[in-house]
């Protein structure tokens, strides 16, 4: 019994010695490369003390931006269809009698009917994959604004 115990310890320090010596010759890994060098910024985006800044719109940028969204056919004038269109969109959807009015059953029964139609196993309740069928459509993707009104229209 002892020439066992004294067989399996010498096989289990040649074993660890022979690992040993392989992880010596080991290579080492490949090297991260090094950091880019860093870029001068802009004057304009130093503030007081040579910290950056981030750019900031004006306010009557903003304000020109949310004009020209309005401005469907780019006249430089908001006419009353271009403001208040798809707003009476939406509310004719919803006036299914026509008369210019929206009563509570008009709009409980097209509430009751996007339930009913979102829930498609009827038992009354939606389940989180149902209730995200009665999400709004994603908006649709607009045309960037950095391009020339005539390259715009050349996509079209």
């Amino acid at each position: 019994m002892l020439r066992f115990f004294a067989g399996a310890a010498s096989c289990f320090l040649l074993l660890t010695g022979a690992f040993l010596i392989w992880q010596s010759r080991a290579e080492t890994g490949p090297r991260f490369p090094d950091a880019p060098a860093t870029r001068a910024a802009s004057d304009s985006l130093l503030g007081a003390g040579g910290s950056l800044r981030a750019p900031e719109a004006s306010p009557e940028t903003r304000e020109e931006r949310r004009f020209s969204r309005s401005d469907k056919d780019k006249n430089g004038k908001i006419e009353r269809e271009e403001l208040l269109g798809p707003r009476r969109k939406a509310f004719a959807k919803l006036d299914t009698n026509g008369s210019g009015t929206l009563s509570f059953e008009e709009w409980a029964v097209k509430t009751l009917t996007k339930f009913q139609d979102a829930d498609k196993d009827r038992n009354g309740w939606l389940s989180a994959a149902e209730y995200a069928t009665t999400a709004p459509p994603p908006p649709k993707h607009k045309t960037c604004s950095c391009k020339p009104p005539a390259a715009q229209a050349n996509e079209d």
